[in-house]
């Protein structure tokens, strides 16, 4: 099954971030109309193919042996992922995750210029009332948010660790 579900799983992989997040969120600003749901789900499908495809090559970059040496002992397909190739590569996925996060917050300003919600919604309606402070201190959230997720991200690899 893993072979016949191999190509199919990667063409959709391959189509959900072969659109930008951008083209994703005018159609979404017309399926759902204008608001923070029409960028959340953008930003979706867009990091979810990116985070599939990712996640598939470190799976398929890590060393198999200990996987194929549980199943041999008689261990099912999930524990012997779970226990023999998860271990051996979280602390790659979380790194990767929490940057694509980060990734995420700063693609967020970009849907609110197009009416997607959100504080890029509010930026550029600040931008429009020529009021400095307050894009100012947006930028500065912004700036926070991306450095509470670098720490995020090495606080739990360090546990990991």
């Amino acid at each position: 099954w893993a072979q016949l579900l191999r190509w199919p799983v990667r063409g959709l992989l391959i189509f959900l971030r072969s659109v930008p997040e951008i083209v994703w969120a005018l159609l979404f600003v017309r399926a759902v109309g204008l608001g923070p749901a029409a960028g959340v789900l953008a930003i979706a499908i867009t990091y979810s193919g990116m985070l599939g495809k990712v996640y598939a090559e470190i799976f398929e970059s890590v060393d198999q042996r200990p996987a194929h040496a549980l199943m041999q002992a008689g261990s099912g397909r999930l524990a012997a992922f779970c226990y023999g190739i998860l271990p051996n590569v979280a602390a790659e996925l979380l790194s990767y995750t929490v940057y694509r996060w980060e990734c995420a917050i700063r693609a967020s300003v970009v849907m609110g210029f197009v009416g997607a919600g959100g504080l890029g919604q509010q930026i550029d309606l600040s931008m429009r009332m020529f009021a400095g402070g307050e894009v100012a201190s947006m930028l500065l959230t912004f700036f926070i948010l991306v450095m509470l997720a670098d720490q995020l991200s090495r606080l739990l690899r360090w546990r990991l660790a």
